[in-house]
């Protein structure tokens, strides 16, 4: 995968996700997106987005597996807390 990725969310999600990561849920595979402007598109669907960085580069080296979806999304069981940071960059806003 690319160094980095970008996961849109919910603010009311944070809390958790700082906690536990990203986690699939009842998808099949955390979703993430290689831009955040896709990000904040997919976060903005749940209520006031947050964009996260996905430091995949270093999950990878870690070990962690990656898929790229045929439509372009990146894939990946769980993303721990310590491979996350918010982003506010304003690049998606």
């Amino acid at each position: 995968p690319p160094e980095t990725l970008f996961h849109g969310t919910a603010r009311r999600f944070l809390e958790s996700i700082r906690e536990h990561g990203l986690i699939k849920g009842k998808r099949h595979q955390v979703h993430l997106s290689a831009d955040p402007l896709t990000a904040h598109q997919v976060g903005g669907r749940h209520g006031p987005p947050v964009i996260l960085r996905v430091a995949a580069g270093r999950m990878h080296a870690a070990s962690h597996v990656f898929f790229r979806s045929a439509n372009g999304v990146w894939l990946t069981d769980h993303v721990p807390p310590s491979f996350l940071e918010e982003d506010t960059s304003n690049i998606a806003r």
